[in-house]
């Protein structure tokens, strides 16, 4: 949900090394990478109000040019300072299409009278975007191995930007026609107060948020990688079990969207236990574990945005799922400082494994106050 237009990009699987690569150290890489959430969760909430009351597609179409802005500051200046550029922009662009996408669907398939069907659409849709990105991921060594990280940048810019021209064909049965101040701000308080006074909405929300945390995992995979052993130009190849692993799970979310509480919080302990043992073995095979646990994850961010759409309201849909990415962004900095911070007394494997404690935690959570 927050981290949008990454799908297809050449880059994702290895630009955590391309800091590195550059000088970076592990400390700052990770400031990079809350840098990226700080910026999203301030235009979080706001940007959700403005989908609300202008068009979810035009402004997703914006976020993905923005988006390619941000590939391209990290293509033309490999630095900190350009690094940094292209997190704020990627950070705003992601805030942008974040919610506005699933409120166009989720409405858009209610408008037929098919909301049910939004768990199997957003499921299928999740894993060919996800196979989108393994696809891009295979195809990376061989780029990576031709033009280096500069070509993969400069493809990643093109993907990005075509995104942006793809989702202003989208349909929109009707967009808001209320752009005025006032009534923004209208859109903007009504959506806060019900996560306020909604006790569903707020629970719906925040255990959306704490689930979707987790997929900043994903940035220290490519150093999980080399770690064990992996050489940089093969590291894209690793990631397909996980993208394998998270596809399919996308697409289980479809087939069992009705999941109880109790069943999702086992699932996600099991993925907590998986991160503990693939992160600890030191070894390039507990990518396996690692993979399978992130297929859990992928599952069980399907199901519970499916919760939160269920219970939100439709003329402030976008405005409540970005509150949800807001908290996603405020808990995903801790998870950046927990890596940046513990990175000078341990490695980053076990740091991944540890990471598993928390997501039992929210197993526990999920167990007793996710809506049904």
């Amino acid at each position: 949900m927050v981290r949008a237009c990454e799908d297809g990009i050449l880059l994702y699987p290895v630009y955590a090394l391309l800091f590195a690569d550059a000088g970076l150290t592990t400390a700052q890489i990770s400031t990079l990478f809350m840098l990226w959430s700080v910026v999203a969760f301030a235009a979080e909430v706001p940007s959700g109000a403005w989908a609300d009351t202008w068009s979810r597609r035009s402004l997703y179409a914006l976020g993905a040019f923005l988006t390619a802005a941000g590939f391209l500051s990290w293509t033309i200046w490999q630095s900190y300072p350009g690094f940094a550029l292209g997190f704020i922009l990627w950070g705003l662009g992601g805030a942008l299409g974040s919610g506005a996408l699933e409120a166009l669907i989720y409405d858009e398939l209610a408008a037929d009278g098919e909301e049910d069907r939004y768990a199997r659409v957003a499921g299928r849709a999740g894993t060919i975007a996800i196979l989108a990105q393994l696809g891009a991921t295979l195809l990376a060594t061989p780029v990576f191995l031709l033009g280096g990280y500069e070509l993969l940048g400069w493809l990643s810019v093109v993907v990005a930007a075509a995104a942006g021209v793809v989702a202003l064909g989208f349909h929109e049965t009707s967009a808001a026609e209320e752009d005025d101040e006032d009534g923004y701000l209208k859109t903007l308080a009504a959506g806060l107060r019900e996560v306020r006074r909604g006790r569903v909405v707020r629970w719906a929300v925040l255990i959306s948020a704490m689930v979707y945390a987790f997929s900043g995992l994903d940035e220290y995979l490519p150093m999980v990688s080399r770690d064990t052993g992996v050489p940089t130009a093969l590291v894209p190849v690793a990631f397909a079990v996980p993208s394998i692993c998270m596809a399919a799970g996308s697409a289980l979310a479809g087939r069992w969207s009705t999941v109880g509480p109790r069943r999702l919080a086992a699932a996600l302990a099991t993925a907590a236990a998986l991160l503990a043992v693939g992160g600890l073995s030191g070894h390039v095979a507990g990518l396996a574990p690692i993979g399978v646990a992130f297929g859990l994850l992928q599952f069980a961010m399907v199901i519970t945005e499916t919760r939160l759409q269920d219970v939100t309201p439709s003329a402030v849909r976008a405005t409540v799922l970005s509150v949800s990415g807001f908290a996603t962004e405020v808990l995903t900095v801790g998870l950046y400082a927990f890596f940046g911070l513990g990175a000078a007394i341990a490695a980053v494997p076990v740091l991944f494994a540890l990471a598993g404690l928390p997501v039992l935690a929210t197993a526990a959570v999920v167990a007793t106050r996710l809506p049904k």
